[in-house]
């Protein structure tokens, strides 16, 4: 059972966790709400921690969506797995909500093997991905599992990673998709009606580590190569996974 700890303890725990999950969503684009709700969960119940990541979530992944010059055209061909994505995440957290036993560990096997999969060269072609049913279906798929776990990747990236939009294009698409879906998970805890100011004030606080670490790793990602990248992509997300596992047994 889960206490919550002092102000002060709180404080130090938030600032090192999202200073680490800002490094790791600047360099690959994701892992944010991945890294932060593994750690946040040691000492705060699911909800809590959800409500903890909101602020940074939101502000970090607006501010990847709106790095790049790609948005118009990635929200006039990704918006119906947009459009899923909110109505799988407010289904959800009406109907499951932050409490699915063993969503956490299930996340972070289907993360890894993705990671391992693409580490291994084995790739989803464009093709494979284009019909009109598919971003839907994904999109929903994403607001499900968003809801039962605050970590919003799954089966969206991989459905991303597909489409071959480059480096940079895939990173604004990330930030695109974790917006919406930083948004839909805040309203649907609204609904749950799990949303405390003095937590949401700690979330407004946990920006200062959250941006630092997060332009940190926008530098590195700069500096390495689209092969470099991939490689350091896919490693991202099968340690993400593995982590993901090991916390949720």
């Amino acid at each position: 059972m889960h206490t919550t700890p002092d102000i002060p303890s709180l404080l130090a725990i938030g600032t090192a966790t999202f200073l680490f999950a800002g490094l790791v969503k600047g360099t690959i684009g994701l892992g944010l709400p991945t890294v932060a709700m593994g750690l946040l969960g040691l000492v705060l119940p699911p909800a809590t921690a959800a409500t903890v990541l909101l602020v940074p979530s939101f502000v970090t992944n607006a501010w990847q969506m709106l790095d790049g010059p790609e948005l118009g055209r990635l929200l006039r061909r990704l918006w119906p797995m947009l459009a899923g994505v909110v109505v799988g995440t407010l289904a959800g957290s009406w109907s499951i909500g932050l409490a699915w036993p063993g969503a956490g560990a299930a996340l972070g096997v289907a993360l890894a093997l993705y990671g391992l999969v693409g580490l291994l060269g084995l790739r989803v072609a464009a093709e494979q991905v284009k019909a009109i049913w598919i971003g839907p279906a994904v999109g929903l798929a994403t607001g499900l599992v968003t809801a039962a776990t605050g970590v919003f990747v799954l089966p969206a990236v991989p459905y991303l990673q597909a489409l071959g939009l480059g480096k940079d294009g895939l990173v604004q698409a990330l930030g695109l998709s974790f917006t919406v879906s930083t948004v839909a998970l805040g309203i649907g805890l609204t609904q749950a009606q799990t949303l405390d100011a003095p937590l949401l004030g700690l979330s407004v606080l946990a920006l200062l580590p959250a941006g630092a670490g997060m332009w940190l790793g926008q530098m590195l990602r700069a500096r390495v190569s689209e092969t470099v990248f991939r490689t350091v992509f896919f490693a991202g997300l099968l340690v993400l996974g593995g982590y993901a596992v090991v916390r949720g047994l």
